[in-house]
């Protein structure tokens, strides 16, 4: 089955107050108490998002997340009582692409929730496969060889970017407002994160193949079958 948001959070009350508000207002959510729950329930079910507590009653949310990165996309937004710098740079090091603090607004937090959905759901009518590289957007997963890669799900986002006008300079301006969703975005960010995709994907990621850099313009992602490799 698939919902559109999974909670993972050992405080049974507020994760299960959570999930009735939201599904109140059309947003399908399951609950798992541990890590291990969480694991059992994505082996069956599907989830467009997580919401991640970090102290779990059998386990480290920053693990699970680690061992999630090694073969998802999937967006994880920790929520955590937690406050420090450390903790939150820690979430976003490990592949966490939000980081709420509780005792948190559960309006705020739908609307949180809601704007990432929204943004993943035009991803599901594309993809690209060519024997050797494949993008599966609705299963969110890359694949090369037949082994998976591990991506961001902000890189996996800015792929999906690129193959969707494959062939197509995108200009960077325009990759920053798809993918961040800020025109002020700076040219190291992406930059470290077209790096991390040409490691991923590319047979030589020093002579691209897939995603190359047209100067002064942008990006291209090139088919395999077009242009010259």
């Amino acid at each position: 089955m698939k919902y559109d948001c999974l909670i993972i959070d050992d405080e049974k009350l507020l994760a299960d107050s959570t999930a009735e508000y939201f599904n109140l207002f059309g947003v399908k959510t399951a609950v798992c108490y541990g890590a291990f729950e969480c694991r059992r329930f994505l082996e069956e079910h599907t989830a467009g998002l997580l919401l991640l507590d970090i102290n779990l009653g059998d386990g480290s949310g920053f693990a699970l997340c680690k061992e999630l990165r090694e073969r998802t996309g999937i967006p994880i937004l920790f929520i955590s009582a937690r406050t420090s710098d450390d903790d939150q740079i820690m979430a976003f090091h490990i592949g966490g692409d939000d980081y709420v603090q509780k005792p948190y607004s559960l309006g705020v937090l739908l609307a949180k929730v809601k704007a990432v959905l929204k943004r993943i759901k035009p991803e599901e009518a594309a993809g690209y496969s060519d024997g050797r590289l494949l993008v599966d957007v609705p299963g969110r997963r890359v694949e090369v060889g037949g082994r998976p890669v591990k991506l961001t799900a902000r890189e996996f986002k800015l792929l999906v970017c690129l193959v969707e006008a494959a062939g197509r300079v995108v200009p960077k301006q325009e990759l920053f407002e798809k993918v961040w969703e800020d025109r002020f975005t700076g040219d190291g960010t992406l930059n470290v994160h077209i790096r991390r995709i040409r490691e991923a994907i590319e047979p030589d990621p020093g002579k691209p193949e897939y995603v190359r850099t047209v100067w002064g313009e942008g990006y291209q992602f090139v088919k395999r079958d077009d242009g010259q490799a």
